[in-house]
């Protein structure tokens, strides 16, 4: 699948949820990184991203921290690969495309990622490596 037709069937929430792992997350952030201004592109992911999760019947899976942490973590990498088509970005960053321990393991702990503040609003890092 291309990056348009993705992100094209991400938007319009006709994706099948399985289709929908966590490196098409990263790869969907990516997309709109490289298109759009960081604030854009991370107002459009969170809004497909909810209404995805939405259509799925799981609007309660959608997580703001974690959301837009990953986004700037993505735009930071972007620095030095902006060049790169998706897969040299992956393969440059696959640490990005493991799930767990997440990218984001190094910045929260778990007991703040797994929280109802977390899940609601933006908090920030609560580990040393920020």
């Amino acid at each position: 699948m291309t990056d348009d037709e993705l992100v094209q069937a991400f938007e319009t929430a006709t994706l099948a949820g399985d289709a929908f792992p966590h490196e098409a997350h990263v790869r969907v952030a990516w997309y709109y990184l490289t298109r759009y201004p960081m604030l854009t592109a991370l107002t459009r992911f969170r809004t497909a991203l909810q209404r995805f999760a939405t259509a799925q019947g799981q609007p309660g899976r959608y997580h703001e921290t974690i959301t837009v942490a990953y986004m700037l973590i993505v735009a930071d990498r972007l620095a030095d690969s902006r060049d790169l088509a998706w897969p040299a970005f992956a393969a440059r960053h696959a640490d990005l495309l493991v799930r767990k321990p997440s990218a984001l393991a190094r910045f929260y702990s778990d007991a703040l990622i797994a929280s109802d503040r977390a899940r609601e609003v933006f908090v920030m890092p609560d580990r040393d490596g920020f």
